[in-house]
């Protein structure tokens, strides 16, 4: 990472927009940022720290944002903003932030709140013009800072820490314990993941004993249970000493249980015995029993047969009564239909009699001594004068139709008042539902149009991920066809050495490949003699002209083979290079989540502007919807205007029924009542006219079967009527009586049968049975039965019962044995990653153990330039040694060469400390940016602390800052010791006055 530019404007304690070129300054590697205290040193940092990451250092956060930011001495209408530019990871960008801040209103007075603004953009190269444009990537505070902490990949705090070396905090670090340098580092190289995994196993050990505990706790309540189930028994065998979680609790309590089952299935044999013995003593009790009780009954059988023979002889004289009595009512059955016949005429002239004095009484009493047809002429009098009564009826029902018109007009007046009320409350809220509607509409554009913003994003990183895929397809294939071009070489070496080695051979012996040519006479070809004394012979594993043709063609067929490996070679890297250039260094993995986060931001920006129809369809209803509440409202005021002539119409002729209905009604109150008095006059005369000629009727037809009754009773011999009506039996009466007589007759028969039965007279003559003791006997011998099969059950439930948890407790055991090896498995692994195993020796946590290490490079990084600075005189080291009772892991000691003894950092001076603690800075910035992936930094800060240094240490603490250069590095030096100005010639300085602070830079010149 390499800063280039920063633009500051009403930001801390600079009121005016101020511009740092870091470049010029980076130039001489090294340069100093000095100024009076309160100038904005610091300041300037913080800027950085909020151009990247949205917010400044954490001890200077402050409260609000915006409010801590701003400067005071800045113009109401200049806005806070701060512009970095800088190049991470091989891309040139600029970040532009704004936090909140309340602005003078643009119309009348007073300030409103504006939100935070941001802005990333991207230098490419090779613009139109040749020059390169700025492309905007993003104006999102999410994805502009994502974006940043992907690129860094650091954290803010470790940014700080990283970059922003503070000098205080390291020596304060050298200084700490061991929990204090714990917590620095658990946030630098975020090691939560680590204690994460102690508290995970730590967990599963929990959950792993509580499921022991809870499966050794069923096991003992079922050794509980079965200890209850063997009653007495059970009691006599103490349970298993041991409690939940301790080893061999469950063999112990299958063990018990084994005892237990053996002596239930004891006693239930002797149960068993015991109820057989019992059943046969019951047996003969039972049959005992039997005979005694039929010799019981029969004996009882006959005395009750004597005992109803003489209660029957005491009841012959009823029966005789009984008997004179049916023969009297069958007389009087002859006179009964003359008696039913008086008894209706009587009832009709009662109910008669009763309804004339019912209706008389209605009457006035001047109609009390009326005959029925002076009644019936009283009555056509009052109709006649009802039916004169017509035409006040319909003027009185036509004023009954002006009441319900005008309750009508007023009911619809009210309802005209409520749609002009409702019309005007809706109308009101009007503005305010368009203002709305309006802006639902625009955040739909507006993501309409970051939804083409983002789609040519995405188009843009599918195609960088579509390249990323191709680099690693292509790097793959690269490494394989150069193996392939590696074993070609090899293999057209190996022929070319065949064929040279062949052809020196076959040239050696060439002589005698010539010779076998010669004859006698013929000329040799090289000397022309024609003698051939001696001529040459060929040797073993000669080479003739074939063979080396062969190697020739072999070595050329290699070669070949070599050139289209290398043109192969050649042609991969070409697609390999352009896809390089087109997907850069970034691992596929991350622009395939880049992509991802893309699509998912496209697709939420996309659903958002998908509501833009139906957001200007609500805006056309609400549209609607308000002119027709305002034809509606126009509508009703006309209804109201015309409802008033219609009143006075209908007033008028109210007016005139009324005074027409009161002289129809006379003293009553309306004509219907009047009609309704003539109505019930005229109803009740001819009631009382039709009563009094039933009356008469009814007293006629009385004296008629008064006659006729008395001749019958006479006929019947009885006496008088009353004599005949006394005699009479209604059916009820009738059947109770021939019931008795029947039963008295059936009972005799019944007696005499009984009597007459032989077994129950042979009984009668033995002596009386005692069923009492055999019915005890038999009781006694029941109870031993119930009390041997009770014994018995209990016995055998017993057994099932302890059979029945046996097994359960088995099958529970069985289960239980793999959570406990289990349990102990992560029980030891929680120890040991928790420090408190007996295997930890130096009781050191995974966290612990994991910061050791980071601490241990970080001390080694450190020593590196601490030797420099310090002479070779100190070295950092780290240390697990335990300190007293705690844990180790997390110490940190200085070797001094000069006494050869190892101490403890707290015992160095202020300036030893100073530059120790930039050694620990520099070594813990080196670390962190391998462990964030390997991410150059370029640009490094270092905060105050040199007016510690004498002269000596002072130069060789610059000559290790210098030698940063030789990474390209750049080193900003904050402090205000003078000496530094004339040794530091790059220097960008601060300078404070009234209207806020300015900033003066200095290059290498």
């Amino acid at each position: 990472m390499r800063l280039h530019r920063l633009r500051i404007t009403a930001f801390g304690p600079f009121g005016t927009t101020q511009e740092i070129d870091f470049d010029d300054l980076s130039a001489a590697g090294l340069f100093l940022l000095h100024g009076p205290t309160g100038a904005g040193k610091t300041s300037v940092l913080d800027a950085v720290c909020y151009g990247l990451y949205g917010s400044v250092p954490g001890p200077r956060q402050g409260g609000g944002q915006g409010a801590t930011l701003r400067s005071d001495h800045a113009q109401p209408a200049a806005r806070t903003e701060v512009c970095l530019e800088l190049t991470v990871a091989g891309r040139r960008l600029e970040v532009t932030r704004q936090p909140p801040w309340e602005r003078p209103k643009k119309r009348g007075t007073g300030t409103t709140m504006e939100k935070a603004q941001s802005w990333l953009r991207e230098y490419e190269a090779g613009g139109a013009d040749g020059g390169g444009v700025w492309k905007d990537l993003s104006r999102s505070h999410q994805e502009i800072g994502e974006e940043i902490t992907q690129l860094l990949g650091m954290s803010k705090e470790q940014f700080c820490q990283v970059v922003l070396l503070p000098q205080g905090d390291f020596a304060r670090f050298l200084r700490a314990d061991a929990e204090a340098r714990g917590k620095l580092l658990g946030r630098l190289f975020d090691t939560r993941r680590f204690a994460a995994v102690e508290q995970r196993l730590a967990e599963q050990r929990r959950a792993a004993e509580a499921r022991v505990r809870e499966g050794d706790a069923d096991l003992l309540a079922d050794a509980h249970r079965m200890q209850q189930a063997a009653g007495a028994d059970g009691a006599e065998l103490p349970l298993p000493d041991g409690t939940p979680g301790d080893p061999g609790l469950a063999d112990s309590v299958l063990a018990w249980a084994a005892v237990a089952r053996a002596g239930a299935r004891e006693r239930l044999t002797i149960a068993r015995s015991a109820l057989a013995h019992a059943e046969s003593g019951h047996a003969t009790a039972s049959a005992e029993l039997d005979d005694v009780r039929e010799l019981a009954r029969l004996q009882r059988r006959f005395a009750d047969a004597q005992e109803r023979a003489a209660r029957l002889d005491e009841r012959a004289d009823d029966h005789e009564r009984l008997a004179a009595r049916m023969e009297k009512a069958r007389k009087a059955e002859t006179v009964a239909p003359a008696l039913a016949l008086r008894a209706d005429a009587d009832d009709d002239h009662r109910r008669a009699t009763a309804d004339e004095a019912r209706a008389r009484a209605q009457l006035p009493a001047t109609y009390a001594d009326e005959g029925a047809a002076g009644l019936a002429g009283a009555a056509r009098k009052a109709s006649e004068e009802l039916g004169g009564l017509a035409s006040a009826r319909r003027a009185e029902h036509r004023l009954s139709e002006l009441t319900a018109q005008r309750a009508d007009l007023d009911r619809q007046e009210r309802a005209d008042d409520e749609l002009l009320q409702d019309a005007a409350g809706w109308l009101a809220d009007w503005d305010t539902t368009r203002t709305r509607l309006r802006d639902g509409i625009e955040a739909a554009q507006e993501a309409a149009t970051r939804t083409e913003h983002l789609a040519g994003r995405l188009k843009s990183e599918q195609e960088k991920l579509d390249a990323a895929r191709r680099r690693d397809r292509l790097t793959q294939e690269a490494a394989a066809a150069q193996e392939r071009l590696i074993a070609a070489r090899e293999h057209a070496t190996a022929a070319h050495e065949r064929w040279l080695g062949l052809k020196e051979q076959r040239l050696a012996d060439i002589a005698a490949e010539l010779a076998a040519h010669l004859g006698d006479g013929a000329p040799c070809a090289v000397c022309g003699a024609t003698e051939h004394p001696a001529p040459a012979r060929k040797s073993a594993g000669h080479v003739d002209r074939a063979t080396e043709e062969a190697a020739l063609a072999a070595h050329q067929r290699a070669d070949e083979a070599r050139s289209a490996a290398e043109r192969d070679l050649g042609t991969v890297r070409e697609s390999l290079a352009a896809a390089t250039a087109a997907a850069s260094d970034t691992p596929a993995d991350e622009l395939a989540a880049a992509v991802e986060e893309l699509r998912r931001a496209h697709a939420e920006s996309r659903d958002l502007a998908s509501g833009l129809h139906a957001a200007r369809e609500a805006l056309a209803r609400a549209e609607r919807e308000h002119d027709r509440r305002v034809a509606a409202q126009q509508e009703a005021a006309r209804r109201v205007e015309s409802r008033a002539a219609m009143r006075d119409a209908l007033a008028g002729e109210r007016a005139g029924l009324e005074e027409e209905l009161t002289r129809a009604r006379g003293a009553s109150a309306s004509v219907a009542q009047r009609a309704a008095q003539l109505e019930r006059q005229t109803a009740l005369l001819t009631e009382a006219a039709d009563a009094a000629r039933a009356a008469d009727e009814s007293a006629q037809r009385l004296k008629d079967a008064d006659a006729r009754l008395a001749d019958a009773a006479f006929r019947a011999g009885f006496d008088t009527p009353s004599a005949a009506s006394a005699a009479l039996l209604d059916a009820a009466g009738h059947r109770e009586l021939q019931h008795r007589i029947d039963a008295w007759q059936n009972e005799q028969a019944a007696v005499r049968a009984l009597l007459a039965e032989p077994d129950a007279a042979a009984a009668a003559q033995r002596p009386p049975a005692s069923p009492a003791a055999a019915d005890a006997a038999a009781e006694a011998a029941g109870r031993r039965v119930r009390a041997a099969g009770s014994a018995c059950d209990a016995a055998a439930r017993r057994c099932a019962e302890l059979d029945r948890l046996s097994a359960r407790s088995a099958t529970a055991a069985r289960r239980l044995a793999p959570l406990r090896e289990t349990h102990d498995r992560v029980a030891r692994l929680a120890t040991l990653a928790a420090g408190t195993s007996a295997d930890n020796e130096r009781r050191m946590r995974l966290e612990s153990y994991v910061l050791a290490a980071r601490l241990e490079q970080v001390a080694a990084a450190a020593t590196v330039r601490l030797r420099r600075m310090s002479s070779g005189r100190y070295t950092l080291v780290h240390s697990d040694d335990r300190t007293g009772r705690g844990r180790s892991g997390l110490g940190l000691h200085v070797v001094d060469a000069w006494t050869g003894r190892e101490r403890d950092t707290a015992t160095l001076s202020g300036g030893e400390t100073f530059f120790a603690s930039l050694a620990l800075a520099l070594g813990l910035a080196d670390v962190v940016t391998d462990e964030a992936g390997g991410v150059r930094l370029d640009t490094l800060f270092i905060d105050e602390g040199f007016g510690s240094l004498d002269d000596q240490t002072l130069d060789e603490v610059l000559d290790v800052l210098d030698s940063l250069r030789e990474r390209d590095r750049s080193v900003g030096i904050v402090s205000h010791v003078a000496d530094l100005r004339r040794r530091v010639h790059a220097q960008l300085e601060v300078v404070k006055g009234r209207a806020g602070s300015v900033v003066r830079q200095r290059g290498e010149g």
